[in-house]
């Protein structure tokens, strides 16, 4: 199962926690009840990459991962290629976000 670092479970649960600030995510007439569905998806794409986004909840075929406060939602292709991955995230000078995979220990 993916797993998240400290650092990743922090910085999905801001972007959570601002979802409602976030440019073309829809969110629903009642704002706090985002910040307690909301969650990062990692879904595969055709380049055989990953796409990463913020989403108000998952798709029905997505597993859903809980760490530290953060959720994450992986889609069911997703999900087996990186069973044995570990999600870790950083925080740029312009407050850019950038995600890297690595292998489990």
């Amino acid at each position: 199962m993916l797993t998240l670092t400290e650092n990743a479970g922090r910085v999905v649960k801001t972007l959570a926690e601002n979802a409602p600030l976030t440019p073309g995510l829809v969110v629903p007439d009642d704002a706090s009840a985002l910040t307690s569905t909301a969650g990062l998806r990692i879904s595969s794409s055709d380049d055989n990459g990953f796409e990463v986004t913020m989403t108000t909840q998952p798709q029905a075929e997505d597993q859903v991962i809980e760490s530290a406060g953060a959720t994450v939602f992986l889609e069911e292709s997703a999900a087996v290629a990186l069973s044995d991955a570990v999600l870790d995230a950083q925080i740029d000078d312009q407050g850019g976000v950038r995600f890297a995979l690595g292998k489990a220990e």
